[in-house]
């Protein structure tokens, strides 16, 4: 399903916070912060020539930040800068004067930081972030994941030394449940959504992403006129979205949000023209990205720069993942995990409907930016779907 944005704050104004949050000069200080990381190397932006013929479009470009970190995602970048940054300013508060990311290390900070608790939830990567996030300053994180959360994915975020809590129900059902539990025991929660009253830390963390929209902007020789980008609760989308208006103004690329069919919060918000929790639905394999409720500061800005709002299936996007698994030849080969290709099965998609083209303008000239926003963070599941291990499908390009 596809709706184009008719909401009456369509192209208007970024919210002056949301403008500064996502300015260009944040996206500089987020990149600063990158150079402290001990594994930091920028990700790759990969030209696909002939899927761009293949979709009938000029270019096709994919950030791929199956590698970011070492974490296996994008969200390595938001929930731990978030926790570093909340480090220095409560290491700032306590030490009288401002500190710089350059004293993470020092024996003053890591005494605040080990007196600091970092909670959130999680349906994998943001609590995995967090938890790296933790670790690095030397703090305790918990984190709160949903039933639907794989024992690989625990094992990974256990890895970083954080304490996991498991919670039935949803990924709605574990914010819940970690808002009130560190409420509870003074505790910092860092999460990716936001709600009445709590809208900052998801701000840090959605600046957090901006790092890599700059990356981006270095690479590209033309800018792009297409974005699509897959969301859950709509942080990243969001996150792109304003800062390429930012950066591009009125010349800024048409903006599409994709989401899985079986959990399309921001699709049904556009909907009904307000922010909506929708209903529990059948599980997705898009496993990232079943979110029920969007974030309200990413809905902000989503209301007024995203142009439509798209949804895809289960087989679309185990499609796309073979398609970037066994490219066609001359393109590289690119290990997307369920949720990480979610913006090119959205591409497909639009590609293949005359309607849809029109709608958005795609046409010959269109130059593409996707996002795979995941490598094979379950690697059974990608096996199952792809059939080939990620190494093998990277030792055969």
């Amino acid at each position: 399903m596809f709706l184009l944005n008719k909401d009456p704050s369509h192209d208007q104004a970024l919210d002056p916070t949301d403008a500064a949050t996502l300015s260009v000069e944040a996206a500089r200080e987020a990149e600063r912060f990158l150079k402290f990381r001990k594994n930091h190397q920028p990700t790759p932006l990969k030209a696909m020539p002939a899927l761009a013929r293949d979709l009938g479009v000029a270019a096709v470009h994919i950030k791929d930040e199956g590698h970011r970190l070492g974490l296996g995602s994008f969200k390595a970048l938001g929930g731990s800068y978030a926790v570093i940054k909340l480090t220095l300013e409560e290491a700032s508060r306590a030490l009288g004067r401002t500190v710089d990311i350059s004293e993470i290390e020092t024996p003053e900070v890591r005494k605040i930081a080990r007196g600091l608790t970092f909670g959130c939830a999680t349906d994998g990567n943001h609590g995995r972030s967090v938890a790296a996030g933790a670790q690095i300053v030397g703090a305790k994180a918990v984190i709160f994941v949903h039933a639907g959360v794989s024992e690989e994915r625990v094992a990974a975020i256990e890895h970083f030394g954080a304490e996991t809590v498991r919670v039935d129900g949803t990924y709605d059902d574990s914010v819940a449940v970690a808002e009130r539990v560190c409420k509870d025991n003074n505790w910092v929660v860092v999460s990716d959504t936001s709600w009445p009253g709590y809208e900052r830390i998801p701000g840090l963390v959605m600046q957090g992403y901006t790092a890599m929209l700059n990356e981006i902007l270095r690479d590209l020789r033309e800018p792009p006129t297409h974005v699509l980008i897959q969301a859950g609760v709509g942080g990243l989308a969001a996150a792109a979205a304003g800062f390429f208006d930012i950066v591009y103004g009125k010349k800024r690329p048409k903006f599409v949000v994709v989401e899985p069919d079986r959990a399309d919060c921001l699709y049904q918000s556009a909907v009904a023209g307000k922010p909506i929790k929708i209903a529990h639905q059948e599980p997705t394999i898009m496993a990232m990205l079943e979110c029920y409720e969007p974030s309200l500061v990413a809905w902000r800005i989503l209301s007024r720069k995203a142009d439509g709002f798209l949804t895809v299936g289960e087989n679309d996007a185990a499609d796309a993942m073979r398609r970037l698994a066994h490219p066609a030849a001359g393109d590289p080969a690119i290990v997307a995990g369920e949720s990480g290709c979610a913006g090119l099965a959205g591409l497909c998609a639009v590609a293949a409907d005359h309607s849809l083209r029109q709608a958005i303008g795609l046409d010959a000239n269109a130059r593409v930016l996707l996002i795979n926003t995941e490598g094979a963070t379950d690697r059974k599941r990608y096996e199952a779907i792809v059939g080939a291990k990620p190494e093998s499908i990277l030792a055969d390009a």
